[in-house]
Formats: C-alpha cells, sequence, structure tokens
C-alpha cells in the first residue's frame, strides 16, 4: 500500500467515529495508526488490526488495554478498533505510543491539535504510564515527511533539537497529571491569557516538587524557584505558594519546588489559582480531574484560603468555553458566580457540560 509523503489533518473524531495518529520511524518511513469507535454489542473493548501479523495485534491490543488503567474514568459501551499500516519491522516498538493516543483520541479523551499528531514511544509498563524510546526518533530528527504544524510527541526525557516537539515522560503529561511513579511530580493546570486579541490563549503553569532532605533546611520561600520570570513575579510566585501552604497546615518545610510557566510575559495575578491549584495537584492534596484543570483567580490571604475576584470576567469566561475539552475541570472565583443572574450562569454552566467539562465557582481552596 503506498502511503503519502507528508502527514495529513487526521479525521475529526467526533463527527467521524475515527481519529488517525501518524508514527515516524527512524528510517524515514511513515505508519498510519487509524482508531474507529462503534457500539460494543458484546464485542471485546479493543479489537486490533494488522495485516499479516496476529502477535503485532495481540501486542497492540495489550498495550492499549493497559494504558487505560491510567484513566480515571472508562466507558465500556463502544468497541474502538484500530489498525497499522504499514507493518513496522520486527523488534520496532515505537508504533506503541501512537495506537494509545489513537485510542484516546477516537474516544474524545485526549484532544489532538488541529494540525495533526505525529508520535514515537513505548512503556515497558503501560499500567503506570511511564515512557520511553523517544531518544531514538530524536537522533534520528524529525523527518520530512512530517509537516510543521503536526504535533510531534516523544516518549521519555530525551535531548531533542526539535524544539515545538512535546517530551512526555508519563502518559498523565498529556493533561497536566502528576507521575504517581516518580520521586519527581509534576502537575499543570491552565489559566485564561486575554489580551483582547488573536493572541489570547489557554496558558499553562507546570509545579514540579521533590521532597526535602532532611539536612536541606531552609526559609519556605527560598525552597520555590521560578526560572523565566522577573524578580517581582517571582517574588508573587514564591509569596502566593507559601501562604497557600500554610493553609494545608503541614505543608511548609517539606518541598522543594520548580515553577514553570507557558508565557512568561504576562501582567496581573489572575494565574494565581492555576498556581495553587497545579501545587496542590503535584503535592496530592487535590483529586485528579480526566482532563485539564483550567483556573482563574487571585488572593490577598493565601494563608486564609480565600479566593478572590479577578477583571475580565466575560472575555474569559468565553476563552474557556470556546477552548473547554471532554474532562476538563474548571474553577471560577464565587464572586463571578454572584455578578451573574441565574439564568446567565446556567447557560454558562450548559454549556461547559455540553462540552463533557464541569464548573464550580469556589470562595476557598480545599473545598472543591
Amino acid at each position: 500500500m503506498t502511503m503519502s509523503a507528508t502527514l495529513s489533518i487526521p479525521l475529526s473524531n467526533a463527527a467521524a467515529g475515527s481519529a488517525e495518529c501518524f508514527c515516524p520511524l527512524p528510517d524515514g518511513r511513515l505508519l498510519r495508526i487509524t482508531a474507529t469507535r462503534r457500539p460494543r454489542a458484546n464485542r471485546a473493548e479493543v479489537k486490533c488490526v494488522v495485516a499479516g501479523a496476529p502477535m503485532l495485534s495481540e501486542r497492540m491490543q495489550e498495550v492499549v488495554r493497559l494504558a487505560r488503567h491510567t484513566e480515571v474514568l472508562f466507558d465500556s459501551r463502544e468497541q474502538v478498533v484500530l489498525s497499522l499500516e504499514p507493518a513496522p519491522p520486527a523488534g520496532e516498538r515505537g508504533w506503541e505510543l501512537a495506537a494509545v493516543l489513537a485510542d484516546r483520541m477516537v474516544r474524545g479523551v485526549w484532544l489532538a491539535p488541529a494540525g495533526g499528531v505525529a508520535a514515537y514511544g513505548w512503556s515497558d509498563a503501560w499500567h503506570l504510564g511511564r515512557l520511553d524510546g523517544g531518544q531514538r526518533l530524536a537522533n534520528a530528527g524529525r523527518g520530512s515527511n512530517i509537516r510543521e504544524e503536526c504535533q510531534l510527541l516523544l516518549g521519555g526525557s530525551v535531548d531533542v533539537a526539535d524544539s515545538a516537539a512535546v517530551q512526555l515522560s508519563h502518559i498523565g503529561a498529556l493533561h497536566g497529571h502528576a507521575d504517581p511513579a516518580g520521586a519527581l511530580s509534576r502537575a499543570r493546570a491552565w489559566f485564561p491569557l486575554h489580551s483582547g486579541g488573536i493572541n489570547d490563549s489557554l496558558a499553562w503553569v507546570e509545579v514540579c516538587v521533590r521532597p526535602l532532605q532532611a539536612e536541606e533546611t531552609c526559609e519556605e520561600e527560598d525552597t520555590i524557584a521560578a526560572p523565566g520570570l522577573d524578580l517581582t513575579a517571582q517574588q508573587a510566585v514564591r509569596q502566593a505558594l507559601g501562604g497557600a501552604r500554610h493553609f494545608d497546615g503541614r505543608a511548609l518545610g517539606r518541598w522543594r519546588t520548580v515553577v514553570r510557566f507557558s508565557q512568561t510575559r504576562f501582567q496581573g495575578s489572575s494565574y494565581q489559582l492555576a498556581l495553587v491549584m497545579a501545587d496542590r495537584l503535584a503535592r496530592g492534596r487535590e483529586f485528579v480531574p480526566r482532563g485539564r484543570l483550567i483556573a482563574s483567580g487571585c488572593s490577598a490571604a493565601w494563608h486564609a484560603g480565600r479566593v478572590d475576584t479577578v477583571e475580565g470576567r466575560e472575555a474569559k469566561t468565553e476563552l474557556i468555553l470556546r477552548q473547554a475539552a471532554p474532562g476538563d475541570r474548571v474553577l471560577l472565583p464565587h464572586a463571578w458566580r454572584q455578578e451573574l443572574d441565574d439564568g446567565a450562569y446556567a447557560e454558562l454552566a450548559g454549556a461547559l457540560k455540553a462540552k463533557g467539562a464541569s464548573l464550580a465557582c469556589i470562595e476557598r481552596i480545599g473545598l472543591i
């Protein structure tokens, strides 16, 4: 079968009931994994087809089933059928990550970028979500058969020259979740970045924590680093996290923390609620959402757990509603709920629910 020389836009998993994910090989070839869904009707929940390779089909089914153990919820009413073409060389396992992504895309568990997605990676512990193997493709390069607008995902911690490639040390990183099997715990939360133009987007903040060693004794703010921010913004991040951890009771003096932002050139403090929630997720103090955690809010009293209002309610709720995806959890200040009449709030909550997302307007953290 002749393969296209370049990566095409994937089929819509919502409208067509199918999705595609590509797997570039180090030798330059491009594998295509197609996933379709249909009513289960007493059939197996996963069926895999690779022409002339029954053992490979069994391995693909095993990979997908194990990877589903890392999902918070699972709907068994539908069957997913995956096919792989052409068959990869013997011993090649880089297609495993692409198969898992195709399975999640067709079921709406993960929303793929509009420009398409290609992935290379594997795992020896899919039930834990740990990933590896991306370094092999990174050494070979991106390849001319992958378009620039296509998102390339690589498994494991790799050194890659392609700045657009995304590295996934574990499958939960797709949604910003922490890795429960690692000594380092990372989590992300998203917040609306509103500038009144085409650059409006959901930006993310990532918090990475590791336990302090017994001999490491220092002030809480000295254990928090926020590279890429100016000194004023770094101090604001330290004060917000320090105050929110004080509210937890026994969270002070236990973690060394690194905070990263996808966008560092922003003003205001509406990112703070997302920052605090990402920190709570990384430290295991919050329930993990099925999708992303999207939040907007600040506080003048994080030590009391209070959530205050921020400006730009209409523009930010419109942006969140436009970019919400199935499984997302949206947290907004309770003051915004008071500013909306019952009809407007019900309309916002209903629109998010129709997209598979949930909404909560909160006065304090820890009571969600």
